[in-house]
């Protein structure tokens, strides 16, 4: 058997980090077995549904580096099949039509509310032989069992049972030919020829009722694997009060796309005690019985230590690039990437490399308060460097302390004020090589002074 797969988000917002990591999931598992992973967009919410979403969703596949094979089926426009499946299940004495008004339904939910119940429609058209009445457009209803049970079959859940009790005959067409999102599901799995329905476990109840369409259409019914969804620090669901809840959210915070492949899919699913591991790794080892029954909890301390380890696979080039600054500076990138998780972290070590310090903060200040003498003595050897590198710049640093009966972490560390600013980054003598002779001079020239 073929494997295929989907992705089947509904265009109403952003691309949410469960909806990435689905998508991933799916993805890899395809790839896996060799494969297909489709793309269904579900846009028959017509009052939701935006282009804006729609479009949102693709970049942020495409940002994540999740490529689907051919092209996306767009459900809103298949609702003629759906039409038709609906009829064709009318004519198999598998559903019916339902002239059951609006208004009949709420007063059969408040009444039930009265009761305490939950609420369960009549069933009254089910097998009426009442004529209908004039002017009322039907929707149609599928029959659901009366007794028995459904099972379904779970990679990830084991046998999960619906019995009859609480199966409902649920509207697969609304009376103005449109269908309901339960329906239509169904009707394009089939179509596309989905084997495997990986999805989030709050989908596991629909599965029961998605049962009974396939058994009354006697179609095969996909595997189905439904994976607990994805929770805050703190075990809540996760929500934007966590901070960021989209994938397009992570990409603006610097976090590169090879990171978050790799953070997502330990989210849930385990190979061994593996936490790195490459796109090719990632397909070879990916089977559905990985993936765990519990929630996942998102951390973003692990986040930055996964995307920390891509940044620092990543070539000077590639990340002077991706922040927009010149080529140049990939021998500074170098000299700081260990201190940076992100790319605006990186940015932030950057500064001082493309912009001379115009003021000192409090620790770099009081190195300089007590150390201006030291930087005098050091600008005239210094200036008389011939060869301008770090090994150059140390030695006579020291040959300077030496001379002056002085250690070097006497000497260094006004240098750093002077070189950053602050009192943290990259060994300064690298530093200084990077920025060349005649800025170094001049800002500690420019310290030595202030």
């Amino acid at each position: 058997m073929s494997v295929v797969t989907r992705f089947a988000p509904s265009p109403t917002g952003m691309l949410h980090i469960g909806g990435a990591r689905t998508a991933l999931f799916n993805y890899l598992f395809a790839r896996h077995h060799g494969g297909q992973f489709l793309l269904r967009v579900e846009d028959t919410d017509k009052a939701r549904s935006t282009p804006q979403a729609t479009q949102a969703i693709l970049d942020g596949l495409q940002w994540l580096g999740v490529a689907h094979d051919g092209d996306v089926v767009y459900q809103s426009a298949r609702e003629a099949r759906h039409r038709e499946v609906a009829e064709e299940l009318v004519k198999r004495g598998q559903a019916y039509y339902c002239y059951t008004t609006a208004e009949e339904l709420a007063e059969q939910r408040k009444a039930a509310e009265a009761r305490g119940e939950m609420f369960k429609y009549d069933r009254k058209w089910r097998d009426s032989s009442t004529t209908p009445p004039a002017g009322v457009k039907p929707s149609i209803r599928i029959k659901a069992p009366l007794e028995g049970e459904v099972i379904v079959r779970d990679a990830v859940q084991g046998d999960v049972r619906f019995g009859a009790d609480v199966l409902d005959d649920f509207v697969i067409l609304r009376s103005d030919g449109t269908p309901t999102y339960m329906h239509a599901v169904v009707v394009d799995d089939h179509d596309m020829g989905i084997t495997h329905i990986i999805r989030g476990d709050d989908h596991l109840n629909n599965a029961g009722r998605q049962m009974v369409i396939y058994q009354a259409m006697g179609w095969t019914v996909p595997q189905f694997a439904h994976i607990p969804l994805i929770h805050g620090p703190d075990g809540a669901k996760l929500s934007k009060r966590h901070g960021a809840t989209s994938v397009t959210e992570y990409a603006d915070m610097g976090y590169l796309p090879e990171a978050m492949r790799n953070y997502l899919v330990r989210l849930g699913w385990a190979h061994g005690d593996d936490e790195i591991f490459s796109d090719e790794q990632a397909i070879a080892w990916f089977t559905l019985e990985g993936i765990g029954q519990s929630p996942s909890r998102l951390d973003f301390a692990k986040l930055a230590h996964v995307n920390a380890h891509y940044l620092r696979a990543r070539s000077g080039s590639e990340l002077a690039a991706m922040l927009g600054i010149d080529a140049s500076s990939a021998a500074a990138i170098e000299s700081v990437r260990e201190k940076a998780s992100t790319l605006p972290e990186l940015r932030e070590q950057l500064a001082f490399y493309l912009t001379a310090p115009t003021n000192y903060d409090e620790k770099a200040a009081a190195q300089l308060a007590k150390g201006r003498e030291n930087l005098q003595l050091l600008l005239p050897a210094l200036a008389a460097l011939s060869a301008w590198e770090a090994g150059s710049i140390k030695s006579t640093v020291q040959a300077v302390a030496d001379a002056q009966g002085k250690k070097l972490g006497e000497l260094m560390p006004p240098m750093r004020a002077a070189i950053v600013g602050a009192m943290t980054g990259p060994d300064i003598p690298v530093a200084m090589e990077i920025l060349g002779q005649s800025e170094s001079l001049k800002r500690l020239k420019t310290a030595a002074e202030a």
